[in-house]
């Protein structure tokens, strides 16, 4: 948890606890990567998404992503890379996709230890990006 001092009177203050983020919650960078790897292993034995990855996921595609998250969760990240439409707008990703999609993301983040309350949080989060990724 991160403390800030605040001042409570004339040359007094107190330390009270500064909310942090679900990015620091989860562990930061390293667990966001880590939940890449986990999640793009998921996918790619999915028989039904892995065709939307036919050479793989490459080291590239992966940092976007885990900066893509380590940005939605509260991190330090920005996202530079290509635009999230126009990436996903060739290949025709259905609303069941995303839900399958967001599925294994849950999983995964289940798996890793992530307590339920905070998987429900950034499943949410995530759901934001529908109306960008679902084109079919």
């Amino acid at each position: 948890m991160t403390s800030m001092m605040t001042p409570s009177g004339p040359g007094n203050s107190t330390t009270v606890a500064a909310p942090i983020s679900l990015y620091e919650s989860i562990g930061g960078h390293a667990a966001v990567t880590a939940a890449v790897d986990l999640f793009y292993a998921k996918m790619l034995a999915d028989a039904e998404l892995n065709r939307y990855f036919p050479g793989g996921v490459g080291p590239v595609h992966r940092a976007h992503i885990a900066t893509v998250l380590c940005e939605a969760l509260g991190g330090p990240e920005r996202y530079h890379g290509p635009d999230l439409a126009q990436a996903h707008r060739k290949h025709a990703i259905s609303d069941a996709h995303f839900d399958m999609t967001a599925g294994h993301l849950a999983a995964t983040l289940t798996e890793l230890g992530i307590p339920e309350n905070m998987v429900s949080q950034i499943i949410g989060i995530v759901a934001g990006l529908r109306p960008i990724v679902v084109t079919a």
